[in-house]
């Protein structure tokens, strides 16, 4: 009786343990699918990638030759250690980040090299109980006035690095020579082997499936611009509620394109930091204006923090005015957030193609800021005076965003065209687009209120008898459309 009792228990006890492990199995599975799978993508998003962690393995086996070749471990011996660190620190991604890091280290070592044997034979002359004193004496000062430097924003930008290894070349040999009466020697091995490893460092990376960054940069200004133009093209769609019944997410992804834009800032800034350090290659020659560059990413992100404020009115209640009013607006608001979105379009293509931006952009902006005086004219006019206050307010704030909007269009174009002036983009006299928009000009008139119509366009210089009451029907329709 008592086995039989047991047996059930052990029974269960099993099951449970089955269970468990069953259980854990799966978990520890489905992670193992979703690594890959997060693996997978990330190798599919930049192939780059993979090339660059194939080149840092095979550049750390070409130093590792100074080890496993007898001649050369005889020559340099523990201090070969120095190539394979220099390696494993200044490989990076993109050829102008391996060149910065590898010059910086190159020269920062052979300073620090230096002066640390200038400061051993100083230290020398004061006695072996004044030496130590000495040594003490000179690393305290270098390392503070180096730390200090550091602080500096240009010299932080581009020569941090350099002025961390001088600090640490200086304070290694001088604190190495106090015991070691080889010390130039040791200067000497330290240098050669740094300057063996970022030389293969350089190699590969210019070798192999070269990164520039100066490349990166260019396409990361045409892009911001273009996600900028795709969410004004759709903007007056979304707006006004036009967009097609049971349009996916997916299909409205470019009204948060944008957003990547509004953060761009430090990873513009470090490409353009290390396309400085880059040698001329393709049709980016040496002294490319990449300041140009982040000047035109400087208005892209202020325009985007705009079109981020216009996003605020999308979807949401407060936006919805009469009727009356929507139909005296949606005109002017479509033109001018189409038009600008067309032209920071061509921009980008400008850019991305190195070209001469074509003649429908000075089109696309005449036309945005024609509109814009339009609406100006309109918000100045009598047609607010019987509307809610509340329907006013997100009227007169989505107006306000999208003339700032025209502005920063118009600033960018600007800055674009000084950069293909200063970087000698070619110039493509095609025509670019089968459509040929004319430029509207401004009311100028007595009559400020005046809005394009998709029915009925009229521009009045000077008031006509024609015009005042002679009880024509087609007449009375004009004069109402003008109002609007």
């Amino acid at each position: 009786m008592e086995l039989e009792s047991t047996s059930p228990e052990k029974a269960g006890y099993f099951a449970r343990v089955w269970k468990l492990s069953k259980g854990l199995l799966e978990k520890l599975k489905a992670k193992v699918v979703e690594l890959t799978l997060k693996t997978i993508k990330l190798a599919k998003d930049d192939p780059r990638r993979v090339v660059h962690s194939l080149k840092v393995g095979l550049a750390l086996n070409l130093v590792s030759l100074l080890y496993y070749l007898r001649p050369l471990y005889d020559n340099f011996g523990v201090s070969a250690m120095g190539a394979v660190m220099t390696v494993v620190v200044v490989l990076e991604y993109s050829v102008g980040a391996t060149l910065g890091k590898g010059l910086n280290r190159g020269f920062a070592t052979l300073l620090g090299g230096a002066l640390s044997v200038g400061a051993h034979h100083l230290a020398c002359l004061s006695g072996e109980r004044g030496e130590p004193i000495m040594l003490g004496f000179f690393i305290f000062l270098q390392a503070a006035a180096s730390t200090f430097i550091r602080f500096f924003p240009k010299i932080k930008a581009r020569y941090d690095y350099a002025l961390l290894i001088f600090i640490l070349t200086f304070s290694l040999i001088s604190v190495s020579g106090f015991r070691d009466d080889e010390i130039i020697e040791l200067a000497r091995k330290r240098l050669s082997t740094i300057l063996i490893g970022g030389s293969v460092c350089v190699i590969v990376s210019i070798l192999i499936c070269p990164v520039w960054a100066g490349q990166d940069l260019h396409n990361l200004i045409a892009s911001n611009m273009a996600k900028l133009g795709n969410f004004l093209e759709g903007f007056g769609n979304e707006y006004f509620k036009t967009s097609k019944e049971g349009e996916s997410e997916a299909e409205k992804s470019f009204l948060q394109q944008y957003t990547s834009v509004l953060a761009s800032k430090s990873n513009e800034e470090s490409l353009a930091n290390f396309a400085k350090w880059e040698p001329g290659h393709g049709r980016f020659q040496f002294r490319h204006p990449w300041n140009q560059y982040l000047k035109i990413g400087t208005l892209t992100r202020q325009c985007a923090y705009r079109i981020d404020a216009l996003n605020g009115y999308l979807n949401t209640e407060i936006q919805h005015t009469s009727s009356e009013l929507s139909c005296k607006i949606e005109e002017v608001y479509r033109e001018m957030s189409l038009e600008c979105g067309k032209a920071l379009k061509e921009l980008a293509l400008a850019v991305k193609t190195m070209s001469q931006p074509s003649s429908a952009t000075n089109t696309h902006i005449e036309n945005a800021k024609s509109a814009a005086k339009n609406l100006n004219y309109l918000l100045k006019s009598s047609v607010w005076e019987d509307t809610d206050f509340l329907a006013v307010v997100p009227v007169a704030a989505v107006a306000s965003l999208l003339i700032d909007v025209v502005d920063f269009t118009e600033n960018i174009a600007d800055s674009v065209y000084e950069l293909t002036s200063k970087a000698n983009f070619k110039r493509i006299d095609v025509a670019h687009s089968p459509e040929k928009p004319q430029i509207r000009q401004p009311d100028n008139t007595k009559s400020p209120a005046m809005v394009d119509c998709p029915h009925v366009c009229i521009t009045v210089n000077e008031p006509t008898p024609a015009l005042s009451g002679n009880g024509n029907p087609s007449v009375t329709k004009a004069m109402g459309d003008l109002e609007l």
